[in-house]
């Protein structure tokens, strides 16, 4: 089968790489040095997972700018465009999604077109009326950065939205499914064929509890600070239980990455008309979190200079957008902090006004304390003067 993959993030590319291992696939992307690093199967710029397996793997894989051509020549589309969060709007910005979809259907009218970006929910009933086309159908992916490849490769379940009242949908749903799990090394995968608005409120729900679950144990961990108990104790005692388990519960400085600061403020704004108390809690206690940490930090340094170490998520990302820790710089900032950061993969000498140190024992001898979401074996030689809230060492 012939498919195009529309984007090539890490939901993208990583997808584009699992259905390459037994179709044709291309690979759309606006940027003609992702073209070239693909096509040549290797990237510092990819992730490290991926980078490895394209550069083992004999897939049917290239990258093209060619949008039209590579639309054309498709059976199928699968769309993986950004869909930032709009604060002013309280919406998701669907407009490069629906950038694809305009330009699939002059040039290819009955292609099938399965959605893969996060939407609000609704969404896909929306744009087929507004499109005037039944062949939009909807997928959620559950990825995490750092892992999506694995996360394609062993998933913990195939979600596909259709109407389901139309068979001839429904089949084509149902072939979308066998593809991810063809491509797949876990087997006997859960599959759904649901609704697609149904399936759009499962993406937010998910990623909100997940949210929700960081923001708890982040609340148990301000609480446990203040009043001078041991958190790990605390949360290795309550995790004991199996209806709560010990997964999603490493404090941090909030979460943060592409996905669940955004998921979840859409999801709320998907509350306007409805009675809530505990999303909107979900979104607010994430802004007080870093509003805790910031003033932890201060407590600590008095007048010396802040240290950031790295403006990645967590561990295993190269993602800045929406880290925590741009919030708790922020924080600082408007404290009258200096505030100095370590980031080796940016090239820049500055970022968000703050100087950029591209030598860690030159940033380790210029401040005070650092700051740390994740900790690193680098650090252990200045371990006196680190701060974070990263109890496990991992997530």
């Amino acid at each position: 089968m012939k498919i195009t993959v529309a984007g090539v993030g890490y939901v993208g590319l990583s997808l584009a790489v699992l259905l390459a291992q037994k179709n044709e696939v291309i690979a759309v992307t606006t940027t003609p040095r992702k073209v070239d690093i693909i096509n040549g199967k290797k990237s510092p710029i990819l992730d490290n997972e991926i980078s490895e397996y394209l550069a083992t793997k004999d897939l049917n894989l290239t990258a093209t700018t060619d949008k039209e051509r590579a639309y054309r020549d498709a059976d199928m589309i699968v769309i993986a465009a950004p869909t930032n969060y709009v604060t002013e709007t309280n919406h998701f910005d669907t407009s490069a999604v629906e950038d694809v979809i305009e330009i699939a259907l002059r040039v290819n009218p009955d292609v099938l077109l399965v959605n893969k970006s996060t939407v609000p929910v609704g969404y896909t009933e929306s744009v087929r009326k507004k499109f005037n086309c039944d062949n939009i159908i909807f997928s959620p992916e559950f990825l995490r950065e750092g892992k999506a490849l694995y996360d394609n490769l062993y998933p913990s379940r195939i979600i596909v939205g259709v109407p389901t009242e139309d068979e001839r949908l429904v089949k084509e749903a149902e072939k979308f499914a066998q593809l991810l799990a063809e491509g797949a090394v876990k087997e006997d995968i859960p599959t759904l064929i649901i609704n697609p608005t149904e399936a759009e409120a499962v993406k937010l729900f998910s990623n909100t509890y997940l949210g929700l679950r960081v923001a708890f144990f982040n609340e148990l961990d301000t609480y446990t600070e203040m009043k001078g108990l041991n958190t790990k104790e605390v949360i290795d005692g309550v995790c004991l239980d199996p209806r709560i388990g010990g997964h999603y519960n490493n404090p941090s400085f909030g979460f943060g990455g592409y996905c669940l600061p955004k998921d979840t403020k859409q999801l709320l704004a998907n509350y306007s008309d409805v009675p809530n108390k505990i999303i909107r809690a979900v979104v607010e206690s994430n802004e007080l979190r870093k509003e805790c940490i910031s003033e932890d930090i201060l407590s600590r340094v008095g007048d010396g200079v802040v240290g950031v170490y790295r403006l990645t998520m967590k561990s295993g990302s190269d993602n800045f957008r929406e880290s925590s820790i741009q919030g708790v710089i922020q924080q600082l900032k408007a404290k009258g902090k200096t505030v100095i950061i370590y980031e080796p993969t940016l090239s820049d000498g500055s970022f968000s006004d703050c100087p950029v140190v591209h030598s860690f024992d030159e940033f380790a001898e210029k401040v005070d304390i650092i700051v740390a979401n994740r900790f690193s074996d680098e650090l252990n030689g200045v371990i006196d003067k680190v701060f974070t809230r990263d109890l496990y060492f991992r997530d």
